[in-house]
Protein backbone atom coordinates (compact mmCIF):
# COMPACT_ATOMS: atom_id res chain seq x y z
CA UNK A 1 0.00 0.00 0.00
CA UNK A 2 1.17 3.63 -0.84
CA UNK A 3 2.41 5.32 2.33
CA UNK A 4 1.85 8.72 2.70
CA UNK A 5 3.98 11.11 5.11
CA UNK A 6 3.22 14.25 5.83
CA UNK A 7 5.49 16.61 6.83
CA UNK A 8 4.99 19.65 8.66
CA UNK A 9 6.32 23.24 10.49
CA UNK A 10 6.13 24.01 13.96
CA UNK A 11 7.06 27.38 15.90
CA UNK A 12 10.15 26.33 17.46
CA UNK A 13 13.07 25.77 15.43
CA UNK A 14 13.03 22.29 16.15
CA UNK A 15 9.94 21.60 14.55
CA UNK A 16 11.08 23.80 11.38
CA UNK A 17 13.17 20.91 10.66
CA UNK A 18 11.64 18.81 7.85
CA UNK A 19 9.81 15.54 10.05
CA UNK A 20 8.60 12.93 8.90
CA UNK A 21 5.34 11.24 10.34
CA UNK A 22 6.24 7.64 10.97
CA UNK A 23 3.57 4.81 11.18
CA UNK A 24 4.02 1.57 12.80
CA UNK A 25 4.00 -1.62 10.13
CA UNK A 26 1.46 -3.88 9.58
CA UNK A 27 0.55 -6.84 7.83
CA UNK A 28 -0.34 -6.43 4.48
CA UNK A 29 -1.48 -9.71 4.04
CA UNK A 30 -3.57 -9.44 6.64
CA UNK A 31 -4.62 -5.60 5.05
CA UNK A 32 -5.90 -8.25 1.80
CA UNK A 33 -7.65 -10.06 3.87
CA UNK A 34 -9.31 -7.44 5.84
CA UNK A 35 -10.46 -5.59 2.35
CA UNK A 36 -11.92 -8.72 1.31
CA UNK A 37 -13.89 -9.43 4.46
CA UNK A 38 -15.23 -5.55 3.86
CA UNK A 39 -15.97 -6.25 0.41
CA UNK A 40 -18.29 -9.37 1.81
CA UNK A 41 -19.98 -7.37 3.77
CA UNK A 42 -20.49 -4.17 2.23
CA UNK A 43 -20.29 -4.83 -1.54
CA UNK A 44 -23.53 -7.09 -1.49
CA UNK A 45 -26.12 -4.54 0.23
CA UNK A 46 -24.83 -1.64 -1.57
CA UNK A 47 -25.00 -3.00 -4.94
CA UNK A 48 -28.24 -4.32 -4.28
CA UNK A 49 -29.86 -1.03 -3.23
CA UNK A 50 -28.68 0.88 -5.76
CA UNK A 51 -30.17 -1.94 -8.11
CA UNK A 52 -33.46 -1.75 -7.15
CA UNK A 53 -33.01 1.60 -6.62
CA UNK A 54 -31.91 2.55 -10.23
CA UNK A 55 -34.73 0.05 -11.74
CA UNK A 56 -37.72 1.66 -9.63
CA UNK A 57 -36.21 4.24 -10.85
CA UNK A 58 -36.05 3.76 -14.91
CA UNK A 59 -39.17 1.05 -14.91
CA UNK A 60 -41.30 3.38 -16.72
CA UNK A 61 -39.20 2.78 -19.69
CA UNK A 62 -40.54 -0.77 -19.78
CA UNK A 63 -43.99 -0.03 -18.39
CA UNK A 64 -44.17 2.56 -21.35
CA UNK A 65 -44.00 -0.55 -23.76
CA UNK A 66 -46.92 -2.11 -22.27
CA UNK A 67 -49.68 0.16 -22.53
CA UNK A 68 -49.00 2.71 -19.44
CA UNK A 69 -49.50 5.81 -21.63
CA UNK A 70 -52.72 4.42 -23.17
CA UNK A 71 -53.93 3.02 -19.75
CA UNK A 72 -53.27 6.88 -18.06
CA UNK A 73 -54.51 8.73 -21.13
CA UNK A 74 -50.75 10.29 -21.54
CA UNK A 75 -51.15 13.01 -23.93
CA UNK A 76 -47.97 15.27 -25.71
CA UNK A 77 -45.39 14.97 -23.32
CA UNK A 78 -46.98 14.60 -20.53
CA UNK A 79 -44.79 10.91 -20.21
CA UNK A 80 -41.69 13.18 -20.64
CA UNK A 81 -42.99 14.94 -17.47
CA UNK A 82 -43.39 12.28 -15.20
CA UNK A 83 -39.99 10.75 -16.14
CA UNK A 84 -38.29 14.05 -15.46
CA UNK A 85 -40.17 15.44 -12.66
CA UNK A 86 -39.00 12.88 -10.55
CA UNK A 87 -35.46 14.39 -10.72
CA UNK A 88 -36.74 17.77 -9.06
CA UNK A 89 -36.89 16.36 -5.87
CA UNK A 90 -34.37 13.56 -6.41
CA UNK A 91 -31.67 16.28 -6.48
CA UNK A 92 -33.06 19.02 -3.89
CA UNK A 93 -32.64 15.92 -1.31
CA UNK A 94 -28.97 14.64 -1.75
CA UNK A 95 -27.41 17.39 0.33
CA UNK A 96 -29.26 17.63 3.01
CA UNK A 97 -29.49 13.63 3.27
CA UNK A 98 -25.82 13.57 2.78
CA UNK A 99 -25.01 16.06 5.82
CA UNK A 100 -28.07 13.89 8.21
CA UNK A 101 -26.44 10.51 7.38
CA UNK A 102 -23.84 10.42 9.88
CA UNK A 103 -26.43 12.31 12.48
CA UNK A 104 -28.92 9.47 12.30
CA UNK A 105 -26.35 6.99 11.64
CA UNK A 106 -26.41 5.18 8.11
CA UNK A 107 -28.09 2.24 8.45
CA UNK A 108 -31.06 3.63 9.91
CA UNK A 109 -31.23 6.51 7.27
CA UNK A 110 -30.60 4.17 4.52
CA UNK A 111 -33.09 1.75 5.56
CA UNK A 112 -35.86 4.48 6.25
CA UNK A 113 -35.48 5.87 2.62
CA UNK A 114 -35.33 2.16 0.82
CA UNK A 115 -38.02 0.95 2.57
CA UNK A 116 -40.37 4.15 1.70
CA UNK A 117 -39.08 4.36 -1.98
CA UNK A 118 -40.08 0.70 -2.16
CA UNK A 119 -43.86 1.25 -1.02
CA UNK A 120 -44.10 3.89 -3.59
CA UNK A 121 -42.71 2.54 -6.12
CA UNK A 122 -45.00 -0.59 -5.30
CA UNK A 123 -47.88 1.77 -5.55
CA UNK A 124 -47.14 3.46 -8.80
CA UNK A 125 -48.42 -0.15 -10.26
CA UNK A 126 -51.89 0.91 -9.29
CA UNK A 127 -52.50 4.64 -9.80
CA UNK A 128 -55.11 5.23 -12.13
CA UNK A 129 -54.17 9.01 -14.15
CA UNK A 130 -51.92 11.26 -14.83
CA UNK A 131 -51.75 13.02 -11.80
CA UNK A 132 -51.79 10.18 -9.27
CA UNK A 133 -48.45 9.30 -11.55
CA UNK A 134 -47.08 12.64 -11.12
CA UNK A 135 -47.70 12.21 -7.37
CA UNK A 136 -45.65 8.91 -7.22
CA UNK A 137 -42.54 10.31 -9.52
CA UNK A 138 -42.10 13.10 -6.72
CA UNK A 139 -42.72 11.55 -3.77
CA UNK A 140 -40.11 8.61 -5.13
CA UNK A 141 -37.06 10.88 -6.03
CA UNK A 142 -37.55 12.89 -2.60
CA UNK A 143 -36.83 9.56 -1.20
CA UNK A 144 -34.87 7.76 -3.52
CA UNK A 145 -32.06 11.08 -3.51
CA UNK A 146 -30.41 10.22 -0.67
CA UNK A 147 -28.99 6.33 -1.20
CA UNK A 148 -26.28 7.44 -4.20
CA UNK A 149 -24.21 9.94 -2.47
CA UNK A 150 -25.07 8.24 0.70
CA UNK A 151 -23.39 5.23 -0.68
CA UNK A 152 -20.82 6.83 -2.19
CA UNK A 153 -19.45 8.48 1.48
CA UNK A 154 -20.55 5.48 3.32
CA UNK A 155 -17.98 3.91 0.97
CA UNK A 156 -15.17 6.15 1.69
CA UNK A 157 -15.25 5.62 5.20
CA UNK A 158 -14.15 2.14 4.96
CA UNK A 159 -12.16 2.16 1.56
CA UNK A 160 -8.92 3.89 1.00
CA UNK A 161 -7.91 6.12 -2.26
CA UNK A 162 -6.73 3.38 -4.21
CA UNK A 163 -9.24 1.03 -3.61
CA UNK A 164 -12.45 3.14 -3.92
CA UNK A 165 -13.27 3.65 -7.74
CA UNK A 166 -13.89 -0.19 -8.21
CA UNK A 167 -16.21 -0.30 -5.10
CA UNK A 168 -18.12 2.53 -6.37
CA UNK A 169 -17.96 1.17 -9.99
CA UNK A 170 -19.86 -1.67 -8.51
CA UNK A 171 -22.71 0.85 -7.90
CA UNK A 172 -22.50 1.23 -11.81
CA UNK A 173 -22.73 -2.23 -12.44
CA UNK A 174 -25.61 -2.14 -10.36
CA UNK A 175 -27.19 -0.23 -12.91
CA UNK A 176 -26.14 -1.70 -15.94
CA UNK A 177 -27.18 -4.91 -14.24
CA UNK A 178 -30.49 -3.33 -13.02
CA UNK A 179 -30.85 -2.12 -16.88
CA UNK A 180 -30.40 -5.73 -17.86
CA UNK A 181 -32.85 -7.42 -15.82
CA UNK A 182 -35.34 -4.68 -16.29
CA UNK A 183 -35.49 -5.66 -19.97
CA UNK A 184 -35.55 -9.94 -18.77
CA UNK A 185 -37.97 -8.77 -16.06
CA UNK A 186 -40.08 -6.88 -18.54
CA UNK A 187 -39.98 -9.54 -20.84
CA UNK A 188 -41.11 -12.38 -18.40
CA UNK A 189 -43.54 -10.14 -16.76
CA UNK A 190 -45.11 -8.99 -19.74
CA UNK A 191 -46.98 -12.34 -20.26
CA UNK A 192 -49.19 -11.67 -17.05
CA UNK A 193 -50.17 -8.62 -19.18
CA UNK A 194 -54.47 -9.67 -18.12
CA UNK A 195 -53.97 -11.95 -15.15
CA UNK A 196 -56.38 -10.38 -12.70
CA UNK A 197 -57.43 -7.78 -14.92
CA UNK A 198 -54.34 -6.21 -14.80
CA UNK A 199 -52.19 -5.18 -17.66
CA UNK A 200 -48.76 -5.87 -17.85
CA UNK A 201 -47.28 -2.68 -17.09
CA UNK A 202 -48.89 -2.60 -13.50
CA UNK A 203 -47.58 -6.07 -12.95
CA UNK A 204 -44.06 -4.95 -13.82
CA UNK A 205 -44.09 -1.63 -11.26
CA UNK A 206 -45.61 -4.06 -8.84
CA UNK A 207 -43.46 -6.83 -8.89
CA UNK A 208 -40.20 -4.67 -9.15
CA UNK A 209 -40.96 -2.52 -6.38
CA UNK A 210 -41.92 -5.03 -3.48
CA UNK A 211 -38.13 -6.12 -2.88
CA UNK A 212 -37.19 -2.16 -2.21
CA UNK A 213 -39.14 -3.06 0.90
CA UNK A 214 -38.28 -6.26 2.03
CA UNK A 215 -33.99 -4.71 1.44
CA UNK A 216 -34.67 -2.00 3.24
CA UNK A 217 -35.89 -3.97 6.58
CA UNK A 218 -32.83 -6.07 5.97
CA UNK A 219 -30.72 -3.08 5.88
CA UNK A 220 -31.27 -2.08 9.12
CA UNK A 221 -29.76 -5.01 10.76
CA UNK A 222 -26.77 -5.86 7.89
CA UNK A 223 -25.24 -2.41 7.34
CA UNK A 224 -23.10 -1.14 10.18
CA UNK A 225 -22.44 2.17 10.85
CA UNK A 226 -18.31 3.17 10.79
CA UNK A 227 -15.38 0.72 11.02
CA UNK A 228 -15.63 0.86 14.53
CA UNK A 229 -19.10 -0.49 15.37
CA UNK A 230 -19.31 -3.21 12.38
CA UNK A 231 -19.88 -5.80 14.30
CA UNK A 232 -17.75 -8.30 11.22
CA UNK A 233 -14.60 -6.62 12.51
CA UNK A 234 -12.25 -7.88 14.93
CA UNK A 235 -10.83 -5.90 17.67
CA UNK A 236 -7.19 -6.32 15.61
CA UNK A 237 -9.16 -5.33 12.39
CA UNK A 238 -10.76 -2.43 13.52
CA UNK A 239 -7.16 -1.47 14.92
CA UNK A 240 -6.04 -1.79 10.93
CA UNK A 241 -8.44 0.06 9.64
CA UNK A 242 -7.72 2.74 11.69
CA UNK A 243 -4.16 2.79 10.98
CA UNK A 244 -5.04 2.29 7.23
CA UNK A 245 -7.07 5.69 7.39
CA UNK A 246 -4.30 7.66 9.31
CA UNK A 247 -1.68 6.65 6.57
CA UNK A 248 -4.05 8.80 4.27
CA UNK A 249 -2.93 12.50 4.31
CA UNK A 250 -5.40 15.08 6.08
CA UNK A 251 -7.32 11.93 7.30
CA UNK A 252 -6.78 12.77 10.73
CA UNK A 253 -9.64 12.18 13.89
CA UNK A 254 -10.47 15.75 13.63
CA UNK A 255 -11.52 15.53 9.47
CA UNK A 256 -13.49 12.63 10.30
CA UNK A 257 -15.74 14.65 12.24
CA UNK A 258 -18.97 16.63 10.71
CA UNK A 259 -17.77 20.77 11.01
CA UNK A 260 -19.57 23.83 9.25
CA UNK A 261 -16.38 25.25 7.86
CA UNK A 262 -15.61 21.94 5.44
CA UNK A 263 -19.15 22.74 4.30
CA UNK A 264 -18.35 26.40 3.50
CA UNK A 265 -15.11 25.59 1.70
CA UNK A 266 -16.85 23.05 -0.09
CA UNK A 267 -19.36 25.93 -1.43
CA UNK A 268 -16.43 28.15 -1.95
CA UNK A 269 -14.25 25.88 -3.82
CA UNK A 270 -14.22 26.03 -7.98
CA UNK A 271 -12.66 22.60 -8.54
CA UNK A 272 -16.21 20.91 -6.83
CA UNK A 273 -17.87 23.87 -8.85
CA UNK A 274 -16.15 22.34 -12.31
CA UNK A 275 -16.64 18.49 -11.30
CA UNK A 276 -20.73 19.83 -10.75
CA UNK A 277 -20.67 20.60 -14.34
CA UNK A 278 -19.07 17.84 -16.17
CA UNK A 279 -21.32 15.59 -14.11
CA UNK A 280 -24.35 17.34 -15.85
CA UNK A 281 -23.00 16.61 -19.17
CA UNK A 282 -22.32 12.83 -18.44
CA UNK A 283 -25.02 12.28 -16.74
CA UNK A 284 -27.47 13.83 -19.41
CA UNK A 285 -26.33 10.63 -21.08
CA UNK A 286 -26.78 8.23 -18.13
CA UNK A 287 -30.46 9.07 -18.11
CA UNK A 288 -30.74 9.54 -21.76
CA UNK A 289 -29.73 6.26 -22.56
CA UNK A 290 -30.48 4.58 -19.61
CA UNK A 291 -34.70 5.19 -20.32
CA UNK A 292 -34.76 5.76 -23.59
CA UNK A 293 -33.12 2.90 -24.81
CA UNK A 294 -35.72 0.41 -25.45
CA UNK A 295 -37.42 3.25 -27.27
CA UNK A 296 -34.00 3.49 -29.16
CA UNK A 297 -33.61 0.09 -30.14
CA UNK A 298 -37.46 -0.45 -31.02
CA UNK A 299 -37.31 2.67 -33.58
CA UNK A 300 -33.75 1.44 -35.52
CA UNK A 301 -36.47 -1.63 -36.93
CA UNK A 302 -39.30 -3.86 -36.29
CA UNK A 303 -39.27 -5.53 -33.26
CA UNK A 304 -41.44 -6.71 -31.18
CA UNK A 305 -41.71 -5.56 -27.34
CA UNK A 306 -39.79 -8.96 -26.55
CA UNK A 307 -37.12 -8.58 -29.21
CA UNK A 308 -36.99 -4.97 -28.29
CA UNK A 309 -35.88 -6.31 -24.46
CA UNK A 310 -34.09 -8.55 -25.66
CA UNK A 311 -31.48 -6.40 -27.71
CA UNK A 312 -30.99 -3.84 -24.79
CA UNK A 313 -29.36 -6.47 -22.53
CA UNK A 314 -25.74 -6.86 -24.15
CA UNK A 315 -25.39 -3.36 -24.40
CA UNK A 316 -25.84 -3.11 -20.41
CA UNK A 317 -23.66 -6.25 -20.28
CA UNK A 318 -20.76 -4.67 -22.41
CA UNK A 319 -20.90 -0.95 -19.73
CA UNK A 320 -20.76 -3.14 -17.35
CA UNK A 321 -17.80 -4.75 -17.93
CA UNK A 322 -15.94 -1.89 -19.55
CA UNK A 323 -16.53 -0.34 -16.23
CA UNK A 324 -14.89 -2.73 -13.85
CA UNK A 325 -12.64 -3.60 -16.06
CA UNK A 326 -11.40 0.21 -16.22
CA UNK A 327 -11.66 0.85 -12.96
CA UNK A 328 -9.72 -1.72 -11.33
CA UNK A 329 -6.66 -0.17 -13.70
CA UNK A 330 -7.85 3.18 -12.43
CA UNK A 331 -7.10 2.45 -8.62
CA UNK A 332 -3.95 0.55 -9.73
CA UNK A 333 -2.66 3.44 -11.58
CA UNK A 334 -4.60 6.20 -9.51
CA UNK A 335 -5.10 7.70 -12.92
CA UNK A 336 -9.39 8.88 -13.40
CA UNK A 337 -8.93 11.77 -15.46
CA UNK A 338 -7.27 9.69 -18.51
CA UNK A 339 -9.56 7.01 -18.71
CA UNK A 340 -12.60 9.24 -17.78
CA UNK A 341 -11.52 11.05 -21.50
CA UNK A 342 -10.75 7.91 -23.65
CA UNK A 343 -13.98 6.73 -22.51
CA UNK A 344 -16.02 9.45 -23.02
CA UNK A 345 -14.93 10.13 -26.73
CA UNK A 346 -15.91 6.35 -27.47
CA UNK A 347 -19.32 7.96 -26.60
CA UNK A 348 -19.02 10.68 -28.24
CA UNK A 349 -18.17 8.52 -31.52
CA UNK A 350 -21.05 6.13 -30.84
CA UNK A 351 -23.87 9.06 -30.57
CA UNK A 352 -21.84 10.66 -33.77
CA UNK A 353 -23.05 7.24 -35.64
CA UNK A 354 -26.23 7.54 -33.73
CA UNK A 355 -26.72 10.87 -35.98
CA UNK A 356 -25.71 9.84 -39.32
CA UNK A 357 -27.95 8.27 -42.16
CA UNK A 358 -26.12 4.47 -41.87
CA UNK A 359 -27.96 1.34 -41.27
CA UNK A 360 -30.49 -0.36 -38.77
CA UNK A 361 -26.85 -2.82 -38.25
CA UNK A 362 -24.64 0.16 -37.57
CA UNK A 363 -26.87 2.21 -35.45
CA UNK A 364 -27.20 -0.67 -33.04
CA UNK A 365 -23.40 -1.15 -33.16
CA UNK A 366 -23.57 2.66 -31.95
CA UNK A 367 -25.71 1.49 -29.09
CA UNK A 368 -22.82 -0.59 -28.27
CA UNK A 369 -19.96 1.92 -28.29
CA UNK A 370 -22.31 4.66 -25.92
CA UNK A 371 -22.49 1.93 -23.70
CA UNK A 372 -19.07 0.89 -23.28
CA UNK A 373 -18.29 4.92 -22.49
CA UNK A 374 -21.31 5.36 -20.56
CA UNK A 375 -20.32 3.86 -17.31
CA UNK A 376 -16.47 4.79 -17.05
CA UNK A 377 -17.51 8.37 -17.79
CA UNK A 378 -20.10 8.93 -15.39
CA UNK A 379 -18.54 6.75 -12.72
CA UNK A 380 -14.78 7.63 -12.56
CA UNK A 381 -15.61 11.14 -11.81
CA UNK A 382 -17.70 10.44 -8.38
CA UNK A 383 -14.61 8.55 -7.65
CA UNK A 384 -12.35 11.21 -8.20
CA UNK A 385 -14.03 13.72 -6.28
CA UNK A 386 -14.18 12.88 -3.43
CA UNK A 387 -10.92 10.64 -3.09
CA UNK A 388 -9.86 14.66 -3.57
CA UNK A 389 -11.33 15.06 -0.36
CA UNK A 390 -9.83 14.00 3.18
CA UNK A 391 -12.29 15.90 5.11
CA UNK A 392 -15.31 14.84 5.89
CA UNK A 393 -17.68 17.72 6.06
CA UNK A 394 -16.24 18.94 2.61
CA UNK A 395 -16.18 15.28 0.91
CA UNK A 396 -20.24 14.55 2.17
CA UNK A 397 -20.96 18.52 0.58
CA UNK A 398 -18.93 18.02 -2.24
CA UNK A 399 -20.31 14.62 -3.32
CA UNK A 400 -23.71 16.05 -3.09
CA UNK A 401 -23.30 18.77 -4.93
CA UNK A 402 -21.51 16.85 -7.87
CA UNK A 403 -24.57 14.49 -7.38
CA UNK A 404 -27.54 16.81 -7.46
CA UNK A 405 -25.97 18.63 -10.36
CA UNK A 406 -25.46 15.53 -12.41
CA UNK A 407 -29.31 14.18 -11.46
CA UNK A 408 -29.72 17.74 -12.25
CA UNK A 409 -29.96 16.36 -15.87
CA UNK A 410 -32.64 14.04 -15.46
CA UNK A 411 -34.80 16.95 -15.30
CA UNK A 412 -33.72 17.97 -18.95
CA UNK A 413 -32.71 14.03 -20.47
CA UNK A 414 -36.52 13.30 -21.06
CA UNK A 415 -37.78 16.09 -23.37
CA UNK A 416 -34.91 15.11 -25.80
CA UNK A 417 -36.38 12.20 -26.70
CA UNK A 418 -39.90 13.25 -27.61
CA UNK A 419 -42.11 10.36 -29.44
CA UNK A 420 -42.70 13.09 -31.97
CA UNK A 421 -39.35 12.61 -33.14
CA UNK A 422 -38.59 9.01 -33.48
CA UNK A 423 -37.01 6.57 -34.69
CA UNK A 424 -34.20 9.12 -35.30
CA UNK A 425 -34.05 11.04 -32.24
CA UNK A 426 -31.43 13.14 -33.52
CA UNK A 427 -32.07 16.18 -31.71
CA UNK A 428 -31.51 14.02 -28.02
CA UNK A 429 -28.36 11.94 -29.74
CA UNK A 430 -27.15 15.71 -31.02
CA UNK A 431 -27.38 17.30 -27.36
CA UNK A 432 -26.29 14.63 -25.69
CA UNK A 433 -22.69 14.14 -27.89
CA UNK A 434 -22.34 18.19 -27.20
CA UNK A 435 -22.82 17.71 -23.48
CA UNK A 436 -21.05 14.59 -22.68
CA UNK A 437 -17.80 16.53 -25.11
CA UNK A 438 -18.15 19.55 -22.75
CA UNK A 439 -17.75 17.38 -19.59
CA UNK A 440 -14.50 15.28 -21.27
CA UNK A 441 -12.83 19.03 -21.78
CA UNK A 442 -13.57 19.91 -18.28
CA UNK A 443 -12.05 16.71 -16.68
CA UNK A 444 -9.39 16.64 -19.36
CA UNK A 445 -8.66 20.45 -17.80
CA UNK A 446 -8.66 19.47 -14.58
CA UNK A 447 -7.01 16.37 -14.80
CA UNK A 448 -4.40 18.42 -16.01
CA UNK A 449 -4.85 21.39 -13.29
CA UNK A 450 -4.72 19.29 -10.85
CA UNK A 451 -1.57 17.31 -12.12
CA UNK A 452 0.48 21.09 -12.34
CA UNK A 453 -0.74 21.54 -8.21
CA UNK A 454 1.25 18.27 -7.41
CA UNK A 455 4.38 19.04 -9.16
CA UNK A 456 4.18 22.44 -7.44
CA UNK A 457 3.62 20.50 -4.21
CA UNK A 458 6.55 18.33 -5.52
CA UNK A 459 9.03 20.68 -5.70
CA UNK A 460 8.09 22.80 -2.28
CA UNK A 461 6.67 25.75 -4.28
CA UNK A 462 3.66 26.05 -1.62
CA UNK A 463 5.31 25.45 1.34
CA UNK A 464 5.82 29.49 2.17
CA UNK A 465 2.22 29.36 2.85
CA UNK A 466 2.45 27.44 5.82
CA UNK A 467 5.80 28.17 6.84
CA UNK A 468 3.84 29.51 9.92
CA UNK A 469 1.80 26.86 10.92
CA UNK A 470 2.31 23.64 13.19
CA UNK A 471 2.60 20.10 11.75
CA UNK A 472 -1.19 19.69 13.41
CA UNK A 473 -2.20 22.61 11.98
CA UNK A 474 -1.02 21.54 8.37
CA UNK A 475 -2.95 17.99 8.75
CA UNK A 476 -5.84 19.81 9.38
CA UNK A 477 -5.83 21.55 6.14
CA UNK A 478 -7.28 18.39 3.92
CA UNK A 479 -6.68 18.81 0.04
CA UNK A 480 -5.40 22.39 0.81
CA UNK A 481 -2.39 21.56 2.51
CA UNK A 482 1.09 21.27 0.58
CA UNK A 483 1.34 17.71 2.02
CA UNK A 484 -1.12 16.84 0.02
CA UNK A 485 -1.43 14.94 -3.44
CA UNK A 486 -4.37 15.00 -5.55
CA UNK A 487 -5.17 11.61 -7.72
CA UNK A 488 -5.37 13.43 -11.18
Amino acid sequence: MDVEKVVGRGHSQESKSKQAVEYPEFDHAAEKKLVRKLDLYIVPIIMLLYLFSFLDRVNIGNARLYGMEEDLGLQGNQYQTAVSILFVTYLLSEIPSNLLLKKLRPSRWISAITTSWGIIATLTGITQNYSGLIACRILLGLVEGGLFPGATVYLTLFYTKRELALRIGYLFVSAAIAGAIGGLLGYGIGFLDGIAEQRGWRWILIIEGLPSFVLGIATWFLLADSPETAFYLSTEEKQLMKLRRDRQAGQTESAQRFHKADVYAAFKDWKVYAFCVGQFGTDTMLYGYSTFLPTIIKGLGSWSTAQTQALTIPCYCLGALSYVVIAQISDSQQRRGLYTVIFGGISVIGYGILISDAGMGVHYFACFLVAMGLYVTVGLPLAWLPINQPRYGKRTTATGMQLTAGNASGIMAPFLYPSSEGSRFIKGHAVTLAMVGMANLIFAFMSWYLSKQNDRRRHGKEEAKVAHLSETEILELGDESPKFVYTV
